[in-house]
């Protein structure tokens, strides 16, 4: 079967959809045909890319940003759970943040995307499985290749999703957590912490806890560099309980990796966690960014799936 493109005609503040029909010709030179399917709502791309996957289709390609990307991802993973597991995932970055693609190490630039595509190679990525309550209260489950974060990474989330983006990706997210820092609050967060086959429990209190398989989120933010894609293992990043002020002061530094060398900023690893919110009254305010998209609340529980996709990348 050809290769499927699903494109999200709103990524990048709209400039995708019109775009892409000077994409089709360079994209079809490099990969050959290919079908397209435009999304057209909130968790279409889901729908699409499961459907896909369980007929068969051996390459899916999200078409957007960092939030289409985990659509896709999480309706391949759906598949995958029902017994398709042969499909690959490519991506073409044209979104806002494009924080998932500089893990992998691809240059934001339509030949280089393709250029992964073409190659063939393939690596066998690690993909978070998650329950949570949604915006409703409703139990779900989804699934996160990049990073899912708590706290007041949630917050701006919602304020990216609610606001405008046509001045760019580092833009929209500069303002939206300059007001997320406003409103934020420091949630108390009892935690089961397993790793290897060991668990423990641990209080921890912070502004923004993110759980880290990819090194990059809020647009171009170094939360982890040390996480690897395919190690098996989460690194999660407690951001800490300082001040708005303190916060903000020292909130450049996440853009280096320097965030981690602050006292308030802890680190560990695990493979699989469970959190729940202490003061309940800030449910509201404490709230889930997965791979940039608001989804949900608290309480959560995150594993990590080994291995579980594969996904084009660069040759080494």
């Amino acid at each position: 079967m050809k290769p499927l493109l699903i494109v999200n005609p709103r990524a990048g503040g709209g400039r995708t959809g019109s775009l892409f029909a000077r994409m089709q010709d360079p994209i079809e030179r490099s990969l050959g045909s290919f079908d397209t399917t435009f999304t057209e709502r909130g968790r279409h791309a889901v729908e699409i890319a499961r459907d896909a996957a369980l007929e068969g289709r051996e390459t899916v390609i999200a078409v957007g940003g960092d939030g289409s990307i985990h659509e896709v991802v999480a309706g391949l993973m759906a598949a995958r759970e029902k017994g398709a597991k042969g499909t690959r995932l490519g991506i073409i970055g044209q979104g806002t943040g494009g924080d998932f693609r500089k893990t992998l190490g691809i240059d934001h630039r339509l030949d280089k995307y393709c250029a992964a595509i073409a190659g063939g190679k393939t690596r066998a990525v690690d993909v978070g499985r998650f329950s949570y309550l949604d915006h409703n209260e409703e139990p779900s489950q989804s699934y996160f290749i990049n990073i899912l974060s708590i706290g007041m990474g949630g917050l701006v989330d919602q304020y990216v999703a609610d606001g405008s983006r046509a001045l760019g990706g580092t833009v929209a997210y500069f303002a939206a957590s300059l007001k997320g820092l406003i409103n934020s609050e420091i949630g108390v967060l009892n935690c089961t912490i397993h790793e290897g086959g060991t668990s423990r429990q641990e209080e921890i209190h912070s502004r923004m806890l993110a759980i880290c398989n990819g090194r990059y989120f809020g647009s171009g933010m170094f939360v982890a560099p040390m996480a690897e894609l395919d190690d098996g293992m989460f690194e999660v990043v407690d951001m800490g309980s300082a001040s708005r002020l303190n916060f903000a002061m020292g909130s450049s530094k996440i853009y280096t990796g320097a965030h981690l060398k602050s006292p308030e900023t802890k680190h560990f690893r695990c493979d699989k966690i469970t959190i729940e919110l202490v003061n309940k009254g800030i449910v509201d305010k404490y709230l889930l960014d997965v791979d940039g998209e608001p989804l949900g609340k608290l309480p959560l529980e995150v594993e990590v799936m080994p291995g579980a996709l594969e996904v084009f990348a660069p040759a080494a």
